[in-house]
């Protein structure tokens, strides 16, 4: 199956349970994957025909605005949203990465991965 792919998506956003993370944001990132059969688009350069992912891309940043206490929530969001938008896609894959999560001891980033 074919799939389209966003790569990375670099988003400053507000989500988590401390009162500080709400205050001052943060860094993420968000790739995501759609199966979609783009045979026809590719055949006749017809963007009509496949999915946008400029489309995709706002779908993301809108949902990133608002404000959650957890990642897999929004990442839940962002996969409802983008199967409403897209039905006729086989299958839609987020993975949203939260850079330099507060916590003891030092790591890069946390992930939540989640498919619809």
């Amino acid at each position: 199956m074919p799939v389209i792919r966003l790569n990375h998506l670099r988003i400053y956003a507000h989500h988590g349970c401390w009162p500080e993370e709400e205050i001052i944001g943060g860094d993420y990132t968000v790739d995501v994957a759609i199966d979609f059969d783009f045979t026809e688009a590719a055949l006749q350069d017809d963007l009509s025909k496949t999915i946008d992912y400029v489309r995709v891309n706002g779908i993301v940043q809108h949902e990133m605005k608002i404000r959650a206490k957890l990642i897999e929530h929004v990442a839940h969001r962002i996969v409802m949203s983008l199967r409403k938008e897209f039905p006729a896609s086989e299958k839609i894959w987020v993975r949203l990465t939260k850079m330099n999560a507060p916590m003891q001891g030092q790591v890069e980033s946390v992930s939540v991965e989640m498919e619809g």
